[in-house]
């Protein structure tokens, strides 16, 4: 039989800020699937969340491009995902879902490889979360058109 082994994060949700962008992480727990009695893990550690990130410019529109998620040691050193575990990246990539126009905002929800490292007792300090984006200069202009209307037939 298997079943879900959770870990809490704590604290379980946080605040985010990266130069124009802002946002918070919540809902933040780490699940392993395991097979109970022989405790012999079926899927490896996975972080799971909500990342909610919103422009804060009031002229610049920004392309989301990615997160990467880093676990990071009590020395600073990134804590590597075992063998051929795959980057904690978060993509921004659908078609017009990863442009914020000033004050707009963007969830998503984060399903990320865990380092099975990381979930020894206190080797976990701090999850440290890179974005990549690119601010553009936003603008909204006015074009006004002379008209006049003929007399009615």
């Amino acid at each position: 039989m298997i079943e879900d082994r959770t870990y809490p994060v704590t604290p379980p949700s946080m605040t985010v800020k990266s130069g124009i962008i802002t946002g918070e992480v919540v809902d933040l727990k780490v699940t392993e699937r395991v097979e109970k009695g022989t405790d012999r893990v079926v899927s490896p550690a996975r972080l799971t969340g909500t990342l909610r990130l919103e422009n804060t410019s009031a002229n610049r529109t920004v392309r989301l491009v990615e997160g990467k998620l880093l676990f990071m040691d009590a020395h600073g050193q990134a804590i590597r995902l075992e063998g051929a575990r795959s980057e904690s990246i978060v993509r921004f990539t659908p078609y017009g879902d990863e442009r914020l126009d000033p004050g707009q905002d963007t969830t998503r929800v984060l399903d990320v490889e865990f380092p099975v490292e990381a979930l020894k007792a206190e080797r976990l300090k701090e999850i440290r979360l890179e974005l990549a984006y690119i601010p553009s200069p936003f603008r909204e202009e006015v074009v006004n058109f002379v008209v006049s209307i003929g007399a009615g037939q």
